[in-house]
């Protein structure tokens, strides 16, 4: 069995995971490239000074202060959405498991005597929802906590090349 006729077999909630999925893992590699992009900024000191100088043009602690606040945030944007959208798919999972058992439930309801054949199709869908609400929120979790490591280290770099950045200010 393909893994679309799986898909199809979930029911409608499939596709509230499946956007789940799609935009998690893109917001994730968003993140992953501005990361990457951004320690290439702050592990060269000189190259690190250069970045900041752009942005900070009175040369004051004060500004300094303002311009880490600012890129703090627009660094730490999306990873709580990551967050949010793991644990989303995971109620969709659930949403879906819920779904199927009332199907069976209904088919049990409406007939004297049921065949597990009769039963399967909201099984089907139990079982596959919550598969892939699981397959869906376990790497967003793992991301989620990647990209907080990530950006941590990315964080305490940052602020020693400001305070350098800062010496140097007060030095000159």
């Amino acid at each position: 069995m393909s893994l679309y006729e799986l898909y199809i077999k979930g029911g409608f909630v499939m596709h509230f995971i499946l956007c789940c999925s799609v935009f998690g893992f893109s917001i994730f590699l968003y993140k992953f490239f501005e990361f990457k992009e951004f320690f290439k900024i702050v592990s060269d000191k000189k190259f690190a000074f250069k970045y900041i100088s752009g942005f900070v043009k009175n040369k004051n602690n004060e500004e300094l202060e303002i311009f880490w606040s600012k890129k703090l945030n627009n660094l730490e944007k999306g990873i709580s959405t990551i967050n949010l959208l793991a644990n989303v798919s995971t109620l969709f999972g659930l949403t879906g498991t819920v779904l199927g058992m009332i199907k069976t439930f209904m088919v049990i309801s409406q007939h004297d005597f049921t065949t597990p054949k009769m039963l399967a199709g909201g099984i089907w869908e139990a079982l596959l929802t919550t598969a892939f609400g699981l397959f869906v929120a376990i790497p967003l979790h793992i991301s989620v906590h990647y990209l907080e490591k990530r950006f941590e280290n990315l964080m305490f770099i940052f602020k020693e090349r400001l305070m350098e950045y800062g010496n140097e200010i007060d030095n000159s």
